[in-house]
């Protein structure tokens, strides 16, 4: 059976699963964007949303059982191109902060808009834990 991994003090999650976590330790991250354990957006444009979406990954991530090295997979939705080119030595330092020199198989796809209207970045991740 899988277990719904839900990071303690967070709102619930409203029509799906924060992570999915399966017997063998295959963690799939639903996808994350820049707001706090409260669902409130954070300051700081783009840059801000990425790192919180990344600590929000990486809370997810934690709640299982693991840490951001055994993070596989991170699949990136931007609204954004030319802010995230930009942008790119802010995006490098605060990607660091987070996930540290561990970069796993990556993909960025821009998209027209997301679901929250004020979020513009949104970050979905696959993890393995080990058991």
């Amino acid at each position: 059976m899988h277990e719904t991994i839900q990071p303690e003090g967070w709102a619930p999650a409203r029509g799906y699963a924060n992570g999915m976590l399966t017997p063998e330790g295959h963690l799939f991250v639903g996808g994350q964007i820049g707001w706090d354990a409260g669902q409130r957006i954070v300051a700081g444009g783009f840059v801000g949303q990425m790192e919180q979406a990344l600590r929000n990954i990486a809370a997810v991530v934690a709640s299982a059982g693991g840490r951001p090295e055994h993070i596989t997979r991170l699949t990136w939705y931007v609204t954004d191109k030319r802010e995230y080119l930009a942008r790119q030595a802010e995006v490098g330092q605060a990607y660091r902060r987070v996930m540290g020199r561990h970069f796993p198989a990556m993909t960025m796809v821009v998209v027209a808009a997301l679901v929250e209207d004020a979020a513009l970045v949104e970050i979905e991740a696959t993890a393995v834990i080990p058991r």
